[in-house]
């Protein structure tokens, strides 16, 4: 019975010996499909078998009308089952593009931002390489300075010191 229906299937029907039971082969039929054939069909109430017993012949080209509508209904539940399955499908693969496409973006939003960021820290070494540089130049002048200003105040103080000792020298030579 599958979903397809493209290919023909053989029934034949067939009563036993006291023309009771239509016996139905090449066919299979769900145990919804025996429940309902087993219910009443007259508008009387009488189970199926009463009525069968009393018409014969009539109630097998009934009873064939009842299956094949039965198997309609079987096949149309089945089509309708089978065309969900396909639009859930092709919901689910729409879905499934969309989150993969929604990753694909967050994940190249990521690297552009990691790149951002490597490149940024790059910048900011560069940048502090320079200042250092910058520093160690300065460091370097200064001590330069700092060694110019003690060698000036060293010759100042030996200048000074040798005034001070030719005029202390003065003083007592006048006063001896």
């Amino acid at each position: 019975m599958g979903g397809g229906g493209s290919s023909t299937r053989r029934v034949t029907f067939e009563a036993d010996e006291n023309e009771n039971i239509t016996v139905v082969k090449g066919v299979r039929l769900s145990d919804s499909v025996i429940d309902r054939m087993k219910e009443p069909s007259s508008p009387s109430g009488r189970p199926q078998s009463q009525h069968r017993s009393a018409s014969g012949a009539g109630n097998d080209e009934e009873l064939k009308k009842r299956i094949a509508e039965e198997l309609a209904l079987e096949r149309a539940r089945r089509d309708s089952e089978a065309q969900k399955r396909r639009l859930f499908g092709k919901l689910l693969e729409r879905e499934r593009i969309s989150s993969n496409e929604h990753l694909t973006r967050a994940i190249l939003r990521e690297r552009a931002a990691t790149e951002e960021e490597r490149q940024k820290a790059q910048r900011f070494a560069r940048q502090l390489e320079e200042k250092d540089r910058e520093l160690k130049k300065h460091d370097v002048y200064y001590k330069e300075q700092l060694a110019r200003l003690e060698e000036r105040s060293a010759q100042f103080y030996k200048v000074t010191t040798e005034q001070y000792q030719k005029a202390a020298d003065e003083v007592s030579a006048r006063f001896k």
